[in-house]
């Protein structure tokens, strides 16, 4: 009935997924009772609209009917195939078959030996296997299995001697691995009079890491235009039926199958990547949980990461979901703040293996950061780095803590407050989870506990930012809606000014005093 399953099923037909079965236990009961309290439609029906097979069992219980179409289904070279297999929930028990408690209530001792009785099982065995079964599994499929692996080994010598080179990238897709030096054409910008939009550096990371590594593919949600997630180089592709290896995949306005299928392609060992709007990740939230569960390192790039979008209204401006997404166990975020820190952030979610990393990247255009003045872009790495000091060894009166494209704000408050007299250090936190995972020495190096002036500055919720600013510090975020307007039109009505972010430094100076 759940709708998402039907994105699955629509992407599968178009893609001729001829090597997919699904067999669909079509019971008619649910918790609440019958089907048709809520579900009246043509299951058989829908699913050959979609592009599938359809073969309908009237019997679960007819075993030649299940083995001839399974057999259909190893002979179908054109579609995915749809079982429907018509069945009777508690088949056998005198006075649970047919009934929606069968769900989640035992049998009980009394009901069990009913439906062994009639099943003619020995009332009183328990975990019974009889002889003659444990024969037949040994002699059949023990010997079956032994000897497909078997030939499976001879096949993968005789492949690894004729094709090394292809061997090599299978092992290491096995092993979560990546090739030697396959991060070598990484791209740097290194003119700070440019203005890069960081979706932009996004796209000129996957595509020159992408030739380097063969089993890297992605998609977006029908925003690879604009979210920039296209492979451009030669021979990328398509990912479509008449041409299977091609690397870009075409997921259509489907977020959560695409995010599904991304958990599916790593669990494969292919490394991939999807894409959607930010706010639009909603609709793949489950499957984005699913793929911090299950430590697959699938690299969410999440695009228009706030307010920043303008015009295109609330509807489009992300708020609480950089707060909920750091809610959720094993996941890290990366919001890098201009394009080479894009670069390195692309880097690290790539060398990851033990979860998904989810890239917070901005619409619009941003400056290069001039790193012959601040800190290096590579310490995204670690986190958190310090980006700016007061000059001359002046003592630090405040901090500025900021993310992604609000780090560039935090640097003119900068300017603006060494006119005043005030010295303020910036820190880049670009990502809590990994700064959180670095040494303490190395945190309070960052963040020195005796500096209680403290101003963290993200176009988000407010939520979880108290435990950077601390006591004394200011916290400047967004804990309302958006509006439709240009983006400078917003930044003012919000509080995201040079002189709001002032303000607030003054106002966290003394009430550290």
């Amino acid at each position: 009935m759940q709708g998402i399953a039907y994105e699955a099923a629509s992407f599968a037909g178009h893609q001729q997924l001829s090597n997919l079965c699904w067999i669909y236990d079509n019971n008619s009961i649910t918790i609440e009772g019958s089907t048709e309290l809520a579900f009246t439609e043509d299951v058989a029906g829908r699913f050959a609209a979609l592009g599938w097979s359809v073969i309908v069992i009237d019997d679960a219980n007819d075993r030649d009917a299940i083995r001839a179409a399974l057999a259909a289904f190893r002979a179908e070279q054109e579609k995915p195939t749809f079982v429907v297999l018509t069945s009777e929930i508690g088949w056998g028990s005198p006075n649970f078959q047919g009934q929606q408690r069968m769900h989640g209530i035992p049998l009980g001792p009394e009901e069990t030996k009913l439906t062994k009785a009639a099943y003619g099982w020995p009332e009183d065995g328990h975990f019974l296997v009889p002889d003659e079964v444990l024969d037949h599994v040994q002699a059949t499929f023990c010997a079956r299995g032994r000897a497909a692996r078997e030939a499976w080994n001879q096949e993968w010598e005789a492949f690894s001697a004729a094709h090394p080179d292809s061997a090599k990238n299978i092992e290491l897709m096995a092993n979560n691995e990546l090739p030697d030096d396959w991060d070598r054409d990484t791209p740097s910008w290194d003119d700070p009079t440019e203005m890069v939009a960081v979706r932009e550096a996004s796209a000129a990371s996957i595509n020159a890491f992408a030739p380097n590594i063969p089993w890297l593919v992605g998609g977006a949600a029908d925003t690879a235009m604009k979210s920039m997630t296209l492979m451009q180089f030669p021979d990328a592709g398509s990912a479509q039926p008449d041409s299977p290896a091609g690397r870009n995949m075409h997921y259509g306005t489907r977020e959560h199958a695409m995010s599904a299928i991304a958990n599916g392609l790593a669990l494969s060992g292919v490394r991939n990547y999807d894409s959607a709007y930010m706010v639009f990740s909603e609709y793949a939230r489950g499957a984005i949980r699913l793929s911090a569960l299950m430590a697959q390192p699938v690299i969410h790039v999440l695009t228009n990461d706030s307010f920043q979008v303008g015009p295109d209204g609330p509807t489009h401006q992300p708020i609480g979901h950089l707060a909920t997404y750091r809610a959720m166990p094993n996941i890290t975020i990366i919001r890098p703040a201009d394009a080479n820190e894009t670069a390195i952030a692309w880097k690290v979610a790539l060398k990851r293996t033990d979860g998904p990393t989810i890239l917070s990247i901005a619409h619009q255009k941003v400056p290069v950061i001039d790193r012959t003045k601040f800190g290096s872009a590579n310490g995204v790495e670690q986190g958190g780095y310090v980006l700016a000091d007061p000059p001359d060894g002046a003592d630090i009166d405040a901090v500025i803590i900021a993310t992604g494209a609000e780090v560039h704000l935090a640097l003119e408050t900068r300017e603006l407050l060494s006119t005043q007299g005030i010295h303020v250090r910036v820190v880049n936190l670009a990502s809590w989870e990994i700064f959180e995972a670095q040494s303490n020495e190395y945190r309070q190096s960052v963040l020195p506990r005796e500096i209680r002036a403290r101003v963290t500055v993200e176009e988000a919720a407010t939520i979880g930012w108290h435990r950077y600013a601390g006591d004394a510090g200011e916290v400047l975020g967004i804990d309302t809606f958006g509006l439709s307007a240009p983006a400078p039109v917003l930044q003012k009505r919000f509080g995201f000014t040079p002189e709001d972010v002032a303000a607030a430094v003054q106002r966290s100076i003394s009430n550290a005093h």
